[in-house]
């Protein structure tokens, strides 16, 4: 089983025969997509509702209550005799270990399959102290977090992991991330499964931020954008229902675009004017530096913001026009119905907002703005732990997965 694609080998559908046998466990999956929507159903409802025979959905709902993945939801109404039984899909049969690494900080969070978190732990981390150094933290807080969720290891159904950096989603690895010194082409995926050998997927943490915002707050929006403005600026996109993380992992990449203001600000990558130098909270801090102000890092902004101090408040707006300078362009190209902002300097609230609104409705299409909606992360900081959760679901919970799983345990 490859441990990051998500891709599992399943048995091609065919004509519905014996409800017996590896044939019918190799399609309980598709059956099984059906009860996670969490409503309870009897046998009956799911032969009416898939065609399928009662005897086969029968031995396909047992299939899936013997791994624990469905189990009994009460009984159904009866006109005479005994009650029909339901059947709903159990969260709890499993858990899952979600992990939002930071520029300076590591949450790790113990998960159902419902994304429902159990418990969670936020420890001081700096990233640029290596992937063994970090990694290491992560699996021993993460067997800590699971006694204490009253979960062993063999509960797990997976690992989420988010980096704050370009990763190549197939295998898990950091491509020359900027701010994470040792971490280039480090075999993340094999390094956890020493300790915790269960299917363990890893991606940007942008990527996972929008996977969990969308999913918890937004699951009726199938294109959906994601802005992180934090140390870094970066975005998650969703068209049409899917994650896009183009073809080398690095979809999204906003703080490297040019902002015409910044013609004479230079970028850590090493080019002039990108988004990154003017409006992340570093940036920020400088310019209120320059000013005279007390200010190193973008904590320090928030803190002054708070205090009402005028320059602070004018410098996050400035830096929410130039976020919105770009986000007007990616308004035109890609026709979101909901801009997000989060991260650290998205917690300073409205201020930030006015800057970004006040240019994606003025320089964007009035078509492509008629029904969007620019509003600030409902998630919070846990947007990252809620999508990593997400992440493993999806690949674990997948007809494919659930067909293979059921088939080397029958």
């Amino acid at each position: 089983m490859s441990p990051t694609s998500g891709k599992e080998p399943g048995t091609e559908p065919g004509t519905d025969t014996a409800a017996d046998g590896a044939g019918n466990l190799s399609r309980a999956g598709d059956l099984f997509q059906l009860l996670r929507d969490g409503r309870a159903r009897t046998r009956a409802e799911l032969a009416l509702t898939t065609g399928l025979a009662r005897s086969t959905v029968a031995a396909r709902i047992d299939a899936l209550i013997s791994s624990g993945l469905v189990g009994p939801a009460g009984e159904a109404s009866s006109s005479g005799g005994r009650p029909p039984s339901r059947f709903a899909f159990n969260p709890a049969a499993r858990a899952v270990l979600a992990v939002d690494v930071g520029a300076t900080h590591v949450i790790v969070a113990v998960t159902d399959l419902g994304g429902n978190v159990l418990t969670e732990h936020r420890l001081v981390q700096d990233v640029a102290d290596g992937p063994e150094a970090v990694l290491g933290r992560v699996v021993e807080e993460g067997k800590m977090l699971l006694s204490e969720a009253g979960r062993t290891p063999s509960d797990l159904a997976g690992i989420g992991i988010g980096l704050p950096g370009p990763v190549e989603h197939a295998t898990g690895m950091p491509v020359k991330p900027p701010i994470m010194p040792g971490w280039d082409g480090f075999d993340v995926v094999r390094y956890v499964q020493r300790s915790l050998p269960v299917p363990v997927l890893v991606d940007n943490d942008v990527n996972i931020m929008a996977l969990g915002e969308r999913t918890a707050y937004w699951p009726e929006h199938n294109n959906f954008l994601f802005i992180k403005v934090a140390t870094g600026i970066g975005a998650g996109i969703i068209s049409s229902g899917e994650l896009q993380r183009g073809a080398n992992g690095t979809a999204g990449d906003l703080g490297h675009v040019r902002v015409p203001r910044g013609d004479e600000v230079l970028c850590r990558c090493g080019n002039y004017g990108c988004l990154e130098a003017l409006a992340s909270g570093p940036a920020v801090a400088r310019e209120l530096a320059r000013q005279g102000l007390a200010a190193e890092k973008g904590g320090d902004v928030l803190r002054l913001v708070a205090e009402g101090n005028l320059q602070a408040i004018q410098a996050l707006r400035q830096a929410g026009r130039d976020v919105g300078d770009v986000l007007a362009t990616v308004v035109n190209l890609l026709n979101p119905s909901v801009i997000v902002i989060g991260g650290s300097l998205g917690q300073a609230g409205e201020h930030l907002m006015a800057g970004v609104r006040e240019v994606v409705y003025r320089r964007s299409l009035p078509l492509a703005t008629s029904h969007l909606r620019i509003a600030l992360s409902m998630a919070g900081d846990q947007a990252a732990i809620l999508g990593a959760s997400q992440m493993v679901t999806q690949h674990v919970l997948s007809p494919a997965v659930i067909e293979a799983t059921l088939q080397a345990t029958g």
